[in-house]
């Protein structure tokens, strides 16, 4: 593995954990797509660090269980908006 890779996924899974950031505000947070952070997250760091990798995997398990909730909010901020 090239080492800019290495250190991306090192740095993308530190934002996450640092920020209980989404897979997506890592992704715009590196410039890289939402697969890349995936990746780099699941794959590229256990080989790496997996102590690292267990703990960006646990927040990201953790956004993905309230992910459908943050969307219900969304919808009725939404529609609060549009019907004032």
């Amino acid at each position: 593995m090239k080492p800019y890779i290495e250190e991306r996924a090192i740095n993308v899974a530190n934002f996450i954990i640092t920020h209980n950031a989404t897979v997506r505000e890592a992704a715009e947070e590196n410039g890289t797509s939402k697969s890349t952070v995936h990746k780099d997250v699941t794959v590229r760091l256990t080989k790496i660090n997996p102590n690292l990798a267990v703990e960006a995997c646990k927040v990201l398990e953790k956004n993905k269980s309230e992910r459908h909730i943050r969307g219900g909010i969304a919808t009725k901020a939404k529609y609060l908006a549009n019907n004032t």
